[in-house]
Formats: structure tokens, C-alpha cells, sequence
């Protein structure tokens, strides 16, 4: 019998990252996947900010960048007839602007999940090998109010007995344990059909002199996209709506796969090896809950979309991060059980956001029919600024504070730093003798309380805190300054300010100046976010 607090079904992106975000909470947790080996086929690429702010902070960023497609191809997006044959349109994702990469020390990045899985297997590796265990099925699952009892099985057959307080479902969009719990979806189903070929193929004439992201095909008899994966001679090439043009999973041949690349380069010339064929059907579903009693769907589990806009992966890789946290919390007698529904609370209204933006751009862009002219998309397509930073969580784990001003008008596309409780803290500039920092860098190993000028008092009752640390920062006590204004003009404190940060990098509370009872206060509010004192109902949401 193996007897661990965390089980983790899935080692895809979702499942690596849980594993090390617990790990880095100081939560023991094995992993299982079914494959025996990470993703062979470049599947999701897209890395946003947000997401890339997160692997900053657990110190995965410079690896991950080190295997990513070169920058320069993220800066377009190009659509033609032929990579060889006449522009249709170029276009500039509004999330790379100048102004919309300032709201971030980390800009987003280019990276196949065949090339960031096995980066994310060795961060979840080096907390134990043995923690971690691909080629491995989890074959029985029953669930009690005590937690999970379990059933693995080896790639030898062999079987072994798991007891786990909670498990996290990250094995897909075909979840068998979702489906065992009878948890619904809801949404659109088979939206449109699409084959992913991934091939070798030298296509530097034709892309040297317009690095893009995304090379759109559009013609009459073919609609597809070639995915830059190194920007040299390894690329994706996405055909879809293949039933709406004639063609069939079936078709999809090495030597079938090697004429529709050339026809969509425009040259018969092309030397081609091919090196996988994926084919799928585009869905955009939502469970109607995240949590059920002792296990929580994180990823594909929990929301299916389009790829139109690169946020599954982002969605779902954000999911870990923000129940890793809670599970730690509650797992170290810091906090009540209830803090684990606020995981479903938070993270599905953002599902559902996203799923649904994803759809909004698949169905503007034309893949549910025939298109004989070619199709461009909506306005808010790769300008989607407001879904990778704007999330705002209403919770039991954030205290609201009074006269919080209105969402954006626009939630897809505008996005308004600001450090109100339930956002992302905003990205500022600080400064410490020669030293240049964000205050994101302060993010992501457990809550840290930013104080202003004269916040002694705060750090004070900090310091009191019992069975949890909380990390003190002041910010122009002439030790750290504010490199710019960017500091106060988003986190609006007075000099006696404070403002509590979650390791998620969200803000719990806000005290614009000080207070009769600093220790008193900051108590208050961590019994408020980490739900002490609640009920422990273990029944999900």
C-alpha cells in the first residue's frame, strides 16, 4: 500500500505542473500517466504571459525558453494562398504591443508541448524520481470521505494499492474519472474536425524574411495552418473542417500528408518527412463542477476548447497552480476544507470564459462550413488581453474590500492593472541598491504582505502569525524603492499600507492605510482567506 496526501492522474503539462507546485509546497504526491514517455507530437505551443510569470517564479522560465521556437517568429500572425503564392493579411497579436508586454516581467513564448514536457518532467522529478511515474494506469478508483483508494498498474502488469487524501484528475478531455463520478459537461461538442501532421521540411525560403507564429492557408480546395515549431525545418501543418472539404482521418498517409504540405507551401519540390499524424474534433465543453468530494479536474478534465487563441494548456497549467496552494494549505492544518470549493469558485467562471472566447474565434474564422473566400477573424483573436490577465476571483478565499470599481467594459480585450482583492497583482518595478526587480519576483512560494513606506506595523503582526509564514516586503522604507510610479498608481497604498498576496500571485486582502490593531487585522483577514473555523464538509461543491 502506498499511502500519499496527493494522487496525480495525468502527466501531461496540467499533472507535471501540479506535481511540482506541491512539491514546492512541501506535499508529498505520486503521479501517474498511462504513456510511456512524454508528448511526441508538438500538440499545444502557445505559453502566455501569465502562464510564463508562473514558471518564473518556480524557476522553469530560462528552460523552457531555451527550447522555445525563436522569439521573433511571435511577433505576426500571416495569412495566404501559399507560403509561396500571394498575402492575404498580416497581423500583429495585440497581446504582444509594447504597451501590453509592459504589463509583465515575463512576455509570453513559443514552445511545443513534445519540447516543455519533458522540461516539466524534470522540475516534477527532482523531488523523487519514484514520485513520478509514467507507463503507470490507474485501473480502480473509489472515493470516501476520507479520501481515495486506489489501483495502479505497471507497463509489467504489476499492481499496487494507493491511499491518497485527494486525487487531481488531469487525464484529459476524456477523463474516465470524470466520467466514473458522473460529472456533466456543458457546451458544444464536435465543433469541427481537423488533422495535426508534424513533419520535417526546410521552409526557410519561404518564411526567413516574415518570421510568424501561424502561417493560414487559404484556399478554395484547402484551409490550414502551418505551426511554427522551430522555424526552420520543423513544423506542425493543421488541416481543418476536413469534412467540409472531401477529406477523412483516413486519407491522412505519409505520402497524402507530403502532397496537401506542398500544395499548401505552393512547390512540388519540397522534401518532406513525415513524423506523426494526430486527428481530433474540436469541442467546447465545461464540467459543471470542478470538485467532487476528494478529487478536483484540473485541465482537459475540467474545460475542452478550441485552440483558436492557445488557452487550453494556459487555462489548465493555471488550474494547478491554484489548487496546488489550497490542497498544501488545508494538508498543513492552515486552513478549513471549505478553501478547497473556492478552487471551483474561481477557476471555473475563468473555464467558462475561455472556452467560450475560444469558440467565438473557431466559428468567426469559418470552420464549421465550406469557404470558398478566405475568412479572417474577429477583432478580439490573439488581442485577448483581458482573459490572460484580468481574472478576478470572488471567493471565500478573498475578502472584498468597499468601493471596488467595475470590470472592464470589455473583459476578452481590456485589461486594467490595479491590486483590488481577487486580481493579479499587478506587475511593478522595484528597486534595491543596483538591483532591479518586478514584484512578481516576490510571488509563488506562499503569501507575502507588501506594506508601504511606514508599514512597520504590518511587518509586526506578520511576525505573529502562528503555523503559516507570511513574507513581509516594504517598499520605499529606503531599503527597496519603487523604480518608477508604476508602484503606486496600481497598488494605491498610503505610507501604513498593506496588501496580502496568495502564492497564486492573487491579491487576498487590501488595507490602504493603517490600522488601531495591525496583528488583529491581519489574523482577520487570513482566517477569512484560508476559511479556518469552517465546517469541514469534505463534499465538494
Amino acid at each position: 500500500m502506498i499511502d500519499v496526501p496527493v494522487l496525480i492522474v495525468g502527466g501531461g503539462p496540467v499533472g507535471l505542473t501540479a506535481s511540482i507546485f506541491l512539491s514546492r509546497y512541501g506535499v508529498e504526491s505520486l503521479l501517474v500517466e498511462r504513456h510511456p514517455g512524454t508528448a511526441i507530437l508538438p500538440k499545444a505551443r502557445a505559453l502566455n504571459a501569465r502562464t510564463m510569470e508562473m514558471y518564473r517564479q518556480i524557476g522553469l522560465e530560462d528552460d523552457i525558453r531555451a527550447v522555445a521556437m525563436p522569439a521573433c517568429f511571435g511577433d505576426m500572425i500571416l495569412w495566404s494562398e501559399s507560403l509561396a503564392g500571394a498575402e492575404i493579411k498580416r497581423l500583429n497579436p495585440g497581446r504582444g504591443t509594447g504597451a501590453n508586454q509592459g504589463l509583465s516581467v515575463a512576455g509570453s513564448c513559443g514552445c511545443s508541448q513534445d519540447l516543455l514536457e519533458p522540461v516539466l518532467r524534470r522540475g516534477a522529478e527532482a523531488a523523487g524520481t519514484r514520485r513520478v511515474r509514467f507507463h503507470t494506469e490507474l485501473t480502480e478508483l473509489a472515493c470516501t470521505s476520507q479520501g481515495v483508494h486506489a489501483t495502479i498498474q505497471d507497463a509489467e502488469g504489476r499492481r499496487q494499492e494507493v491511499r491518497a487524501r485527494y486525487l487531481i484528475a488531469a487525464d484529459g478531455s476524456q477523463s474516465r474519472i470524470r466520467t466514473q463520478l458522473g460529472i456533466d459537461r456543458r457546451g458544444e461538442r464536435d465543433v469541427y474536425d481537423s488533422v495535426n501532421i508534424h513533419f520535417n521540411a526546410d521552409l526557410t525560403p519561404w518564411v526567413r524574411e516574415r518570421p510568424a507564429a501561424l502561417y493560414l492557408i487559404e484556399q478554395p480546395e484547402l484551409r490550414g495552418t502551418f505551426l511554427t515549431i522551430n522555424g526552420t525545418d520543423r513544423w506542425g501543418f493543421l488541416v481543418t473542417s476536413l469534412s467540409h472539404y472531401g477529406f477523412t482521418p483516413e486519407q491522412f498517409t505519409p505520402a497524402f500528408c507530403t502532397e496537401v504540405i506542398r500544395r499548401a507551401v505552393g512547390t512540388d519540390e519540397l522534401q518532406v518527412k513525415v513524423l506523426g499524424v494526430s486527428a481530433w474534433k474540436a469541442s467546447a465543453l465545461v464540467a459543471e463542477t470542478y470538485r467532487s468530494g476528494p478529487v478536483f479536474l484540473a485541465g482537459d478534465a475540467a474545460h475542452e476548447m478550441p485552440p483558436t487563441g492557445g488557452f487550453g494548456l494556459n487555462t489548465g497549467v493555471q488550474d494547478a497552480q491554484n489548487l496546488a496552494w489550497k490542497l498544501a494549505a488545508v494538508l498543513h492544518g492552515q486552513a478549513g476544507d471549505e478553501l478547497l470549493d473556492t478552487y471551483d469558485a474561481e477557476r471555473r467562471p475563468v473555464g467558462q470564459a475561455v472556452t467560450r472566447s475560444s469558440l467565438l474565434n473557431a466559428l468567426s474564422m469559418g470552420r464549421t462550413a465550406r469557404q470558398d473566400e478566405p475568412v479572417l477573424p474577429r477583432k478580439e483573436f490573439l488581442n485577448e488581453v483581458g482573459l490572460v490577465f484580468g481574472a478576478t476571483y470572488r471567493s471565500a478565499a478573498v475578502v472584498p474590500e468597499d468601493g471596488q470599481s467595475a470590470p472592464p467594459a470589455d473583459a476578452v480585450q481590456d485589461y486594467i492593472p490595479t491590486a483590488q482583492p481577487g486580481c493579479r497583482a499587478p506587475h511593478a518595478w522595484l528597486q534595491e541598491g543596483e538591483r532591479r526587480f518586478s514584484t512578481l519576483d516576490l510571488f509563488g512560494r506562499g503569501f507575502v504582505l507588501l506594506t508601504g513606506a511606514h508599514g512597520q506595523a504590518w511587518a509586526d503582526a506578520a511576525r505573529h502569525v502562528t503555523g503559516l509564514t507570511v513574507a513581509v516586503t516594504s517598499v520605499g522604507d529606503g531599503g527597496i524603492a519603487p523604480a518608477d510610479d508604476a508602484w503606486e498608481r496600481l497598488y494605491r497604498l498610503g505610507n501604513a499600507g498593506a496588501v496580502l498576496v496568495r502564492p497564486d500571485g492573487h491579491v487576498a486582502w487590501r488595507s490602504r492605510s493603517g490600522v488601531a490593531d495591525a496583528v488583529q487585522a491581519l489574523h482577520a483577514a487570513l482566517a477569512l482567506v484560508l476559511c479556518r473555523g469552517a465546517a469541514r464538509s469534505g463534499s465538494g461543491a
